[in-house]
């Protein structure tokens, strides 16, 4: 039985369904069960539990695999990556290793101990946890995912066709669609040949200006592009963070992304679909109405 925390967000849905259409007895640990089964089915087996708690042995009763797909980005005051994706990895790790089980934690490309972000500072200290923990595992990196932000970009743009671009949107950024980093996290799950393995996911290297054109001409939007300057978004991020500690991650990351140059030539994304990843324009259509 393959156990999967955070199987109620963008990527969990898509991991459990496809291993649902694979044969694969899924188990889903949430901190809602009746949001997970609204988003899931009532035919899905739900566990109330929380990463942030320790006692999650029982939950893991039978789990051959555990995969991890948390993350506290959205999170405000102890719920952020501190709490989920570095202290909540943790206790997750470790009951999966007290059970025997395998583990598949989906992190960032870019975690490090020293990044200006707190997601990729805590993806980094649970990958370590991990590799420490003596379970068998794999841990799978992604780039950004091209559904997160052509949401973004749809609902920034309104009623006016014209998406708002964080920052100058110039730097190309490998974005992925969350599609593929479910089959190459599925593949992981199952194939023990990737254990002890860290793989990057990353796709078609792309600037935010580009994917808003990619998207206006999807849906047939006329006007300019509009642009949020990087002043701004740094005042905001400091701004909000005593208060909404959530929008300021928001505003960091994306000031971030405007800046932080990628690497796009490192991904096993290829090599483990045995395809190319899908493009922008592949995963568009579910916006766009095509």
């Amino acid at each position: 039985m393959i156990v999967v925390a955070g199987g109620s967000g963008l990527l969990g849905r898509q991991v459990v369904n496809d291993l649902l259409l694979s044969g694969e007895r899924v188990r889903v640990l949430a901190r809602d069960p009746g949001r997970a089964r609204a988003v899931l089915g009532d035919e899905v087996d739900v566990r109330a539990a929380d990463v942030r708690e320790a006692g999650l042995v029982q939950v893991l009763d039978g789990a051959s695999v555990v995969i991890s797909a948390v993350h506290g980005v959205l999170g405000g005051r102890g719920d952020g990556p501190l709490d989920v994706d570095q202290r909540g990895n943790a206790n997750l790790i470790d009951a999966a290793a007290t059970v025997s089980a395998g583990v598949v934690l989906v992190s960032v490309i870019g975690a490090a101990a020293d990044s200006t972000l707190e997601l990729f500072r805590a993806k980094h200290a649970a990958e370590q946890h991990l590799a420490a923990s003596g379970a068998q595992w794999t841990i799978v990196r992604a780039a950004p995912f091209l559904e997160t932000w052509l949401d973004i970009l749809i609902q920034t743009a309104g009623k006016s066709g014209r998406p708002m671009v964080f920052g100058r949107g110039e730097l190309p950024i490998p974005f992925v669609s969350a599609r593929d980093v479910a089959a190459v996290v599925c593949r992981a799950s199952t194939d023990t040949t990737l254990r002890g393995r860290v793989l990057e996911v990353a796709g078609e290297p792309l600037s935010m200006t580009e994917l808003a054109h990619i998207l206006q001409a999807a849906r047939g939007w006329d006007g300019t592009v509009r642009h949020l300057p990087r002043p701004v978004l740094r005042a905001l991020a400091a701004l909000a963070r005593p208060v909404n500690p959530a929008f300021a991650r928001k505003n960091q990351a994306a000031a971030a992304l405007d800046t932080d140059p990628w690497d796009p030539s490192t991904t096993d994304a290829a090599r483990v679909l045995g395809r190319a990843p899908l493009k922008a324009s592949d995963a568009i259509g579910r916006f766009a109405g095509n």
